[in-house]
């Protein structure tokens, strides 16, 4: 079963490269600009992959066009550059809502209390099965204000964490495990005393919240904002530098933070 699958992904990667797919590259991800002519033949090759193997759906009355599909596929399959992947394997749905959607959420407190309550979101990443994603909110990837922002990267880094126990373990990493575990939890507590203090932080205060969303958090400014990263959290960063074989505060034509 896994050889015919390498073979079909295999005859996917080959296959033309629509002109209007590399146009919403171009329109839709700054990244793409930054990269090696490589390194962009390599994410085409994916982005037929993912495309091939992820159904999207647009609710709320959203479209899902073409473009759509090509943007957020092209953002999830950045994280896979360089890397051998199975493509997010527990994913098989995309989901992308015209704006912020809304969630409705059951906690249970220590006591056994149980409250109900809405949670707006603009992202979200299940264990298995979906991605759901806000189009307002990936269209702010980049922009003023919003350069360490980017919901799809972000989810995407929650299915990797799913798939590979990186904030429980990290069972790949092999001979790097312990040092990347000592990094991340140094990191992940700075962040928090970091934000109880009220003192300014590298990285966006809701990594405090959790170590999977610590991960998540890093992974959007590692890819967003990598200069602003490695010169605030060098160990971080060249951890996830180790982990992606990426270095994107060295693309050809990345700004300074």
């Amino acid at each position: 079963m896994l050889f015919f699958t390498g073979a079909r992904r295999s005859r996917l990667k080959t296959q033309p490269f629509p002109s209007d797919w590399t146009r919403a590259l171009e329109r839709r991800t700054r990244f793409y600009a930054l990269l090696s002519e490589p390194d962009r033949e390599e994410l085409k090759g994916h982005i037929q992959v993912f495309l091939a193997e992820k159904n999207f759906e647009g609710r709320g009355g959203f479209l899902v066009t073409d473009e759509v599909r090509v943007a957020i596929a092209a953002h999830a399959c950045l994280l896979l550059l360089h890397r051998e992947s199975d493509y997010y394997p527990g994913l098989s749905s995309v989901i992308v809502y015209p704006g912020e959607f809304v969630v409705r959420q059951t906690d249970v407190d220590e006591a056994g209390i149980v409250t109900e309550g809405d949670d707006i979101r603009s992202g979200e990443s299940w264990e298995q099965g979906c991605l759901v994603i806000s189009w307002e909110d990936m269209l702010l990837a980049g922009k003023r204000g919003y350069e360490d922002y980017n919901v799809v990267i972000h989810e995407c880094a929650h299915q990797l964490d799913t798939e590979e126990g990186i904030t429980t373990g990290m069972p790949l990493l092999g001979r790097r495990k312990r040092l990347w575990e000592r990094v991340l939890e140094e990191e992940y507590e700075r962040l928090q005393e970091d934000e109880a203090a009220g003192r300014p932080t590298v990285l966006d205060p809701y990594g405090a919240e959790s170590p999977a969303e610590f991960f998540a958090v890093a992974v959007e400014c590692f890819f967003c904002a990598p200069k602003l990263l490695k010169e605030g959290c060098p160990d971080l960063y060249e951890g996830l530098a180790g982990y992606f074989h990426q270095d994107p505060a060295g693309w050809p034509g990345e700004r300074e933070e």
